[in-house]
């Protein structure tokens, strides 16, 4: 009878090994199928060696002196862009274990096919929650000198900035200590950081250093705007490649009042097209009342009401539009600045007139819609459809 028993239990143990060993290859077959679904060449894409325009050293967009889109390059000093430091970024932007349930992704908000913006009014994060603002467009986020990010500019830094929506209840709802163990346990990260970083040590600064660096890499410089204003010495001489509608949609947007323009390149200068180190106001509401915008996080009442603005690169791909993605279409946007500005209390100056009224421009159907052609020599086909930026888990 001890016998019997003995070989009844001597059954179960050698069945329970089967089953370990089968759940251990399986999941070793699961780890190594992800690996050799990461898509990654053998020589690392270039990030840090771009070849920029002559045009994006210039200090001189629209006849008055700026800074070059170079000299506003907020890159900081410990953490250059390296080809496999942005590589790494690129893997840990698309990875989907960065969320709570591993359903959603930075490029789940920010997807290269829409200029790194979402084409929701409002994401949904890992449970299906709404965010709270449209996500911003990444297009050039690195040519922003005051180097503060989100609509109301409550990150410091790019490093800073993206590990919060990891971390954001709503959008990713991942704890830190939970993303290095995830990360620690996942095999293809150990040949990754070790390339970026000499070795295979996982932490929160290099997971932010990574990220950073790769959306940094996320420069537009190649669009059909690129080709024109390498052929003139100023961007507001004619472009050979433009037609007529886009040429008149250029120099009302480049030139001042005086010269028959509508002064646009005050708050979009540059040609990456960002704004100056500042957050406006730009009449969307006569009052702020459920968004306070930059207020919230200085406490300054000037800055009720006021936001961030995003590069206008690849604008013409990255509707709906503003901080609450209330507009739908270029021409509408268009349309808000034509007739529809508000007189809110911190209206930015440059949009009243000399009574201090918000300003009308009283725009043409003509000239709307030059305004709109030229905003679509913006878009950077090159830049959207370029490998090194896509997801490269395939």
């Amino acid at each position: 009878m001890d016998i019997h028993k003995n070989k009844i239990v001597l059954c179960f143990i050698f069945v329970a090994l089967l089953n370990f060993t089968a759940c251990k290859e399986k999941d070793e077959i699961v780890v190594q199928h992800q690996f050799d679904n990461l898509n990654l060449p053998t020589e690392p894409f270039n990030y840090s060696d771009i070849d920029f325009p002559n045009h994006f050293s210039s200090s001189n967009l629209a006849g008055i002196p700026i800074n070059s889109t170079l000299a506003t390059d907020n890159t900081p000093n410990d953490n250059q862009i390296t080809d496999a430091g942005a590589t790494l970024g690129r893997v840990l932007f698309y990875d989907k274990l960065l969320s709570k349930n591993s359903t959603v992704s930075c490029a789940s908000c920010h997807a290269q096919e829409k200029g790194f913006s979402d084409a929701r009014i409002l994401s949904k994060g890992f449970d299906s929650g709404e965010t709270r603002r449209h996500s911003m467009g990444l297009v050039n986020a690195r040519f922003y000198q005051k180097g503060t990010f989100f609509w109301d500019e409550r990150a410091a830094t790019l490093e800073e900035q993206v590990l919060m929506p990891i971390q954001d209840e709503v959008e990713m709802g991942l704890t830190l200590d939970t993303l290095i163990t995830r990360i620690e346990q996942t095999d293809y990260y150990k040949p990754l950081f070790k390339d970026a970083f000499g070795d295979e040590t996982i932490t929160n600064d290099r997971i932010s250093k990574a990220l950073a660096q790769f959306v940094r890499s996320l420069v537009s410089y190649q669009s059909k705007y690129d080709i024109g204003r390498a052929s003139v010495n100023r961007a507001t001489e004619p472009f050979e490649n433009f037609s007529a509608q886009e040429n008149l949609g250029k120099t009302l947007f480049l030139e001042g009042v005086p010269l028959g323009g509508l002064g646009c390149t005050v708050c979009h200068g540059t040609e990456a097209f960002t704004t100056p180190p500042r957050s406006a106001n730009n009449g969307l509401d006569a009052a702020s009342t459920t968004d306070l915008g930059v207020y919230e996080s200085t406490g300054n009442p000037a800055d009720i009401g006021k936001f961030k603005s995003p590069s206008l690169r690849n604008i013409a791909l990255r509707a709906p539009y503003m901080h609450d993605g209330r507009f739908a279409t270029l021409e509408e946007v268009i349309e808000h600045y034509n007739s529809g500005i508000q007189a809110h209390p911190n209206l930015d100056r440059i949009l009243t007139d000399a009574n201090g009224n918000p300003i009308r421009m009283n725009l043409t159907e003509e000239e709307k819609d030059a305004l709109v052609a030229f905003l679509n020599t913006l878009t950077d086909t090159e830049m959207i459809e370029d490998e090194k930026f896509s997801n490269p888990f395939k």
